[in-house]
């Protein structure tokens, strides 16, 4: 059986938004019960020279929904924009993400696989297909993303297990 674009990145991407939309909720529980300032963990890093939270967590839409839009487009940049100042926020913009992946045909994919494109920071362009472009850059990103923002939420002491961050797998039904 051939595994298709859309089959290797959209259940995966699901499974693993739905996830972090989870760990979100423990996260704003853990700072409320605590008292702990949502801006304070948001802020919050694994080493003085990552980014914070915010930037992990938005990464999800960029490395899924943006990354489909962006080639779209043509063109992949590195993404300046705000990133989320709550929870509540991060987990609106997640269940936004969730939802426009989820409408998304498998043909919208395949129609996209051999497309050109080119990834761009700086002086810096990078030619891909669309297909290596997803698979090799940007769902590794948002495997990242979604590890770091766990790793980060997990060290600041929010009761997270292994279950959290896989979330609910894919089995035979």
């Amino acid at each position: 059986m051939t595994l298709s674009l859309y089959e290797a990145l959209v259940p995966s991407w699901l499974q693993m938004i739905d996830a972090l939309i989870g760990v979100v909720d423990k996260a704003a529980a853990f700072c409320a019960e605590r008292g702990i300032s949502e801006q304070a963990m948001l802020e919050t890093r694994l080493a003085e020279d990552m980014l914070p939270l915010d930037f992990q967590i938005k990464s999800i839409w960029i490395h899924s929904i943006v990354a489909v839009e962006r080639i779209e487009a043509g063109t992949f940049s590195p993404d300046r924009g705000p990133t989320p100042t709550s929870f509540a926020e991060a987990k609106e913009k997640l269940q936004e993400t969730r939802d426009r992946i989820a409408a998304l045909p498998p043909s919208a994919l395949e129609g996209l696989a051999d497309r050109d494109m080119v990834f761009v920071a700086g002086e810096r362009r990078v030619p891909y297909t669309a297909q290596n472009f997803l698979l090799s850059f940007s769902l590794p990103n948002f495997f990242f993303h979604a590890t770091t923002a766990y790793a980060i939420l997990r060290g600041e002491g929010v009761p997270l297990g292994k279950s959290d961050y896989i979330g609910r797998p894919r089995v035979k039904a």
